[in-house]
């Protein structure tokens, strides 16, 4: 009584003792900020109710690996969301502006932060924008001026995948298209997505595998490299 779950998950992450518990945070808001304030608490992961049989002892599987692992290696993060498992060397390097990561809603969050981990990672400042799927266009023009000012752009969507194309058509900059396997039904978990995508009539974009963040965030960092190099010669000299 008078401490939430995310406190209490909190401050359970914060003590060497209970640090490495694993802590599975279940919810029937599905489409709220409750995934976001779970991770930040320091949750493992997330489930939305009604709770799969078959999805719960997955997510608790990889968080007991993520504790042994830590267990040996201490300073590696764990990065639940993205379902990776970071070791650092060397302190980050200073960001470079040029990278978007946007999604087209909620249950493409997992691949969307592995995208922005794996950009941010290569040194890259990577905003990300959430929930701009072409169910409503209105979401997605609101940040019009910021798809204009990127250099590359990481554009992760389900169902019938149609973000990339729609993106690419309103900037002038390479699109790299994420299928995601949240597609129920005639999606054929993310099959439908990404011949969608891989058919888009929209020029420059380019489409990784299904649910492959790590593989859209790693081209769109190499992307911003040379995009800055070819503007700045002289930058990285």
């Amino acid at each position: 009584p008078g401490m939430t779950g995310f406190e209490a998950t909190r401050r359970l992450k914060e003590r060497p003792a209970t640090r490495d518990l694993c802590v599975i945070a279940c919810s029937a808001f599905a489409m709220s900020d409750f995934r976001t304030r779970a991770q930040e608490a320091g949750c493992d992961g997330f489930i939305a109710k009604p709770i799969h049989p078959g999805r719960l002892p997955g997510q608790m599987k990889r968080a007991l690996l993520a504790a042994k692992v830590r267990q040996v290696m201490p300073k590696v993060e764990h990065h639940a969301r993205a379902r990776a498992l970071v070791h650092r060397v060397g302190p980050p390097k200073p960001g470079k502006p040029g990278v978007v990561v946007i999604s087209a809603g909620t249950s493409d969050a997992a691949v969307t932060e592995e995208a922005v981990l794996t950009a941010d990672l290569m040194g890259n400042e990577v905003v990300r924008i959430d929930d701009v799927g072409v169910a409503g266009l209105h979401r997605l023009l609101a940040h019009r001026e910021t798809l204009l000012k990127a250099k590359v752009i990481v554009a992760v969507a389900g169902m019938e995948g149609a973000l990339p194309s729609v993106v690419a058509g309103l900037t002038d900059c390479p699109v790299i298209g994420v299928p995601t396997s949240v597609g129920y039904g005639a999606g054929a978990k993310g099959e439908a997505a990404l011949l969608a995508m891989l058919n888009s009539c929209s020029s420059g974009v380019t489409v990784v595998n299904i649910d492959n963040g790590f593989g859209a965030g790693y081209a769109a960092a190499l992307i911003n490299r040379h995009r800055q190099c070819d503007r700045d010669p002289d930058k990285d000299k």
